[in-house]
């Protein structure tokens, strides 16, 4: 089973960036379109990007022009670039298939910005 492995976030101040990576072990990554989610206190988890293996990307409204999701087949990874981050961006970010998840959830990174 592909194992999804998520690392960046951290506590930052609104207006400041954070680069997200979410490494996968195996070789289902390449054949499927990833994405982004994540789940704030008390919300249901939601999908913020998504990135097809040709590269073909699409955003949630809330974050578009502000996040940046890539992916390095060769690397088993995929990116995510937060800018201008806002005090409701804090969550718990987490990555998997699209749309539906196609393994077990890794365990997120931790995203809190600040005031």
């Amino acid at each position: 089973q592909v194992q999804l492995v998520e690392s960046g976030g951290g506590l930052v101040q609104a207006g400041g960036s954070l680069t997200l990576s979410c490494a996968a072990s195996g070789s289902g990554f390449r054949l499927n379109v990833m994405g982004w989610y994540r789940q704030a206190p008390g919300k249901q988890r939601e999908l913020v990007a998504s990135i097809t293996r040709g590269g073909n990307t699409n955003y949630a409204d809330s974050v578009k022009g502000r996040f940046t999701i890539s992916r390095d087949n060769a690397k088993n990874t995929v990116y995510l670039q937060m800018s201008s981050l806002k005090v409701e961006d804090t969550a718990v970010y987490y990555c998997n298939g699209v749309p539906y998840p196609f393994t077990s959830w890794g365990q997120g990174t931790q995203v809190t910005v600040s005031s």
